[in-house]
């Protein structure tokens, strides 16, 4: 394997002394004082002061991010949760009205119209919005809902199960779901069911209070609802809601299909009668689950070798990462669910978390999250903070299509070819699968914001509507009823990050068509993907897309072309 690393240069502070720490606001404040009351009177004094806002930013950032990382690498580390905690509100709510002000400073600035507008029109788009979203009143809900989100993570982060005398947390625990026993499966499935249930009245009490702040905060900045505000900090500008619309319109016509199709298959192998919720991942009895790594060492060893094979970039990237300790792979107690790739502004160098028990699907996280750290490495050395700051739609296009372009370099993974393509239709039956799901989400979000004041019964009434749209009807939930009917609870996104979801499903349509292209022309195809991520958010949506070789369209006919593309591949897998 090629050892070299990727490294990156950490730019000399200019601003704040090289010795800085983020402690408190009083030792912060000067240097915002500073900025707000510094004179400009030419363009060389402009790019001067972006520089100097833009090393504050990363400075404070990445502090907070490691804040957030050691919380949720020990969600029982109570100082831990109270340096997090001291920032979400001493800290940051003191610094958005200096950031406002920030924002109206270069607003306001005649040498503006002397900035390159090919590079910085996506930045001062955000700017302005972001200006006039600005309300004082606000300031104090947000750190009051990023508190309230964060226990999400803690809740969950307690949950557990035991299996033959043995604790297991419910990420660690999916990995029976695979088991060809079924008796086995439908046990743990219970157990997970029930365990998720004994805090169903928990987290919806939680999940009201968020929905009461949320809609004051819209309510606040002179909107009728939550869905139309969020549209506009997310800065949405490239696709509007009625888009969102035609995007679940098209997943329910042209998606579903293909889903039906490979739960059908599945259930073939399986020889059942009838497809039952824990069934959905398993094999047939003789056929063991798939288990491509023993430990989080021998998955970054195996992840390296697969990278390196792509592009010698790609595994240096890791391997940097991995002399830095910015890895934490592997699931435990007390660790906050889910999996990120946290980019770290400052240094460049990223950090990824996630909950690694031994299956498939760990495989597929650290692919996804492994494309993100890429992203963080190849846009590192635009020379502003915010130009690294990219919607969704593109981050994780880098992470989905980097699922799909190592697919065919598994074997590292796997003893044999049945393994492989057993592990490679799996990956297209989650590209598949995932994309009604997040149709559900996304449709069950415009509800939730659009019906401020609902009742639980009600909101439960509405995801069950909601659920039945999309589903294929092949998987029988007899006797789960009640699970079923609360098993939105278990989407983090709709507790932390409001709106944030149907990115995946914009970026999965991409992944596919960056896909297509790799199958037709594997270098170019590698360096448009380079060449797309490393502009940052300097160009627009539709310019990043475009640049990566592909269409921004989600549109019904986009979406049954890639359906097209797809279908013959899954013959060529062996689905009927």
């Amino acid at each position: 394997m090629n050892n070299i690393y990727t490294t990156l240069e950490v730019k000399e502070r200019r601003l704040l002394p090289a010795d800085f720490k983020l402690t408190d606001w009083n030792a912060l404040q000067p240097f915002f004082e500073e900025l707000v009351n510094r004179e400009i009177t030419n363009k060389e004094q402009l790019n001067k002061w972006l520089a100097d806002v833009s090393e504050l930013e990363a400075v404070i950032s990445e502090d907070a991010c490691w804040r957030q990382i050691r919380m949720t690498c020990d969600t029982t580390n109570t100082e831990y949760e109270a340096a997090f905690t001291y920032f979400c509100m001493e800290i940051e709510p003191k610094m958005k009205p200096y950031g406002f002000e920030l924002n109206k400073k270069l607003l306001e600035c005649p040498f503006i119209k002397d900035l390159d507008n090919n590079r910085y029109f996506p930045y001062l788009r955000s700017v302005d919005n972001a200006a006039k979203l600005y309300r004082e009143a606000n300031v104090p809900l947000q750190a009051d809902m990023s508190l309230l989100a964060q226990q999400y993570g803690v809740i969950s982060g307690a949950m557990s199960v035991e299996v033959d005398g043995k604790e297991y947390t419910l990420q660690q625990a999916a990995k029976f779901l695979q088991s060809p026993d079924r008796s086995l499966r439908e046990t743990v499935f219970s157990k997970v069911a029930s365990r998720r249930l004994n805090d169903k009245n928990t987290l919806n009490e939680l999940f009201d209070k968020l929905l009461a702040i949320r809609q004051q905060i819209a309510a606040n900045a002179g909107f009728d609802n939550y869905r139309d505000y969020k549209f506009r900090e997310l800065g949405r500008f490239d696709y509007t809601v009625e888009d969102c619309f035609a995007f679940h319109q098209a997943v329910r016509e042209h998606i579903v299909p293909l889903q039906a199709l490979l739960i059908r298959h599945r259930q073939q192998r399986l020889g059942v009668d009838k497809m039952r919720p824990w069934d959905t991942d398993a094999e047939p009895m003789g056929t063991e689950p798939l288990r491509p790594f023993s430990d989080g060492k021998d998955l970054t060893e195996k992840t390296l070798e697969v990278f390196n094979r792509l592009s010698p970039f790609f595994s240096g990237c890791l391997r940097t990462m991995q002399s830095m300790n910015r890895l934490d792979l592997e699931s435990r107690k007390g660790k906050a669910p889910g999996g990120y790739n946290c980019p770290l502004a400052e240094t460049g160098v990223p950090f990824i978390f996630m909950n690694a028990a031994g299956t498939m699907g760990d495989v597929i996280t650290m692919m996804h999250e492994g494309g993100h750290a890429v992203h963080s490495f190849l846009s590192h050395q635009l020379p502003l903070t915010a130009f690294k700051e990219y919607p969704m739609e593109i981050a994780e296009l880098a992470s989905m299509s980097m699922e799909l372009f190592s697919m065919e370099h598994w074997d590292v993974f796997f003893a044999n070819d049945t393994e492989l393509r057993r592990a490679q239709l799996e990956e297209m039956e989650r590209v598949i699968s995932v994309l009604p799901w997040i149709a559900t989400i996304d449709k069950y979000q415009h509800w939730l914001y659009t019906n401020p004041g609902h009742t639980v019964a009600q909101r439960e009434a509405a995801w069950l509507e909601i659920l039945g749209e999309f589903s294929t009807g092949v998987t029988d939930w007899s006797g789960h009823e009640e699970y079923r009917t609360n098993f939105w609870q278990k989407q983090l996104h709709l507790f932390e990050v409001p709106f944030y979801y149907i990115e995946y499903g914009i970026a999965q349509l991409g992944a596919v068509a960056m896909w297509r292209q790799y199958r037709e022309h594997k270098g170019q195809a590698l360096e448009n993907y380079k060449s797309a991520l490393s502009l940052g958010y300097t160009k627009t949506l539709k310019e990043l897309y475009t640049t990566a070789g592909i269409k921004f369209d989600f549109s019904p006919a986009y979406i049954k072309e890639l359906a097209d593309f797809v279908t013959p591949v899954l013959k060529e897998m062996g689905v009927k």
